[in-house]
């Protein structure tokens, strides 16, 4: 099956030109170092013996930072099939959309010396005839983000058809419930600020990247939030509907992960679970785990006059 991710050519598109005119896609982290030989099928493997590398070359950096950044490289290099597609911004309002069309490849003394060969597409796909729910997804803060929720609209985008209305809203089967979880995230981080959870915790963001989607040995992450004062570290699990007491050991465990491997010695770790329901199993359970919060999510209906 075909996957479909969005991928930052540079800083504000800076190696853009260069690789629409290479027939190219590639990333810089770690800069001159060959991987054709690192590059296992399992990104943790990876991540397990460059994250090290990450931080000595960018002592600066965070060990979340250094993991989504080894994560990124490891997409592009590695977890991008032959035939997936691409979607690049050309740094003027437009997506020029690649297809994979070979191996990782090792170019030194270059800007992006980790790539990938891909046939571009003649069609440009315009920011504005994107919905709203893929645009939210394409302006993620990482390197790469995927995409593929959102195949039937890149396809026809591509095709030059946006004609037919698409957003996240005609996918809600009912006021009070999300069709997929995908649609959950979006919706959370674009109203996060006028969220409980936006006044004490920000979004992490590691100037190349960011915490949603966070890929841990223990699972996949939903979000990953850094408090204001930099002290707490909050990891948030999205449900669909009504959720019960499973979410919880889910959870504990990207919690575990998350305090034994990324947070630093003065961080502590907490978690908040997102649903439209419990029910009483998830609220004796959390009951006995003080680290851990339920939140309910509500769509807020509205009729205005016009």
């Amino acid at each position: 099956m075909r996957s479909y991710y969005r991928l930052m050519l540079g800083k504000q598109s800076a190696y853009a030109k260069e690789c629409f005119d290479g027939g190219y896609i590639g990333v810089d982290f770690l800069g001159d170092i060959d991987l054709s030989r690192d590059l296992p099928d399992d990104w943790r493997e990876f991540n397990k013996k460059f994250i090290p590398v990450y931080l000595q070359k960018w002592p600066e950096k965070t060990k979340i930072g250094a993991g989504l950044a080894c994560g990124f490289l490891w997409t592009v290099c590695k977890g991008m099939q032959v035939g997936d597609l691409v979607l690049c911004p050309d740094g003027q309002g437009s997506y020029r959309v690649g297809e994979i069309a070979g191996p990782y490849s090792f170019m030194p003394q270059t800007s992006v010396p980790h790539r990938r060969k891909v046939n571009w597409l003649p069609n440009l796909i315009q920011r504005t005839a994107m919905s709203e729910a893929l645009k939210n997804s394409t302006s993620s803060a990482g390197t790469v983000c995927n995409v593929t929720t959102y195949s039937e609209e890149i396809d026809r985008l591509v095709n030059g058809n946006a004609s037919r209305p698409f957003s996240a809203n005609t996918e809600i089967q009912d006021p009070y419930t999300f069709g997929k979880e995908k649609q959950l995230e979006d919706f959370l981080i674009e109203n996060w600020n006028q969220t409980e959870l936006g006044k004490e915790y920000s979004i992490f963001t590691d100037g190349e990247s960011d915490g949603r989607q966070y890929l841990t040995d223990a699972g996949t992450i939903d979000i990953l939030a850094l408090s204001m004062d930099k002290q707490k570290l909050l990891v948030v699990e999205l449900k669909l509907g009504k959720t019960s007491d499973v979410v919880v050991g889910q959870i504990l465990r990207y919690m575990g992960y998350i305090k034994e491997q990324i947070a630093e010695p003065d961080q502590t770790v907490e978690g908040a679970i997102i649903a439209l329901e419990d029910d009483a199993k998830l609220r004796w359970a959390i009951s006995m785990v003080p680290s851990i919060r339920f939140y309910r999510y509500e769509i807020d209906f509205r009729l205005k006059s016009i």
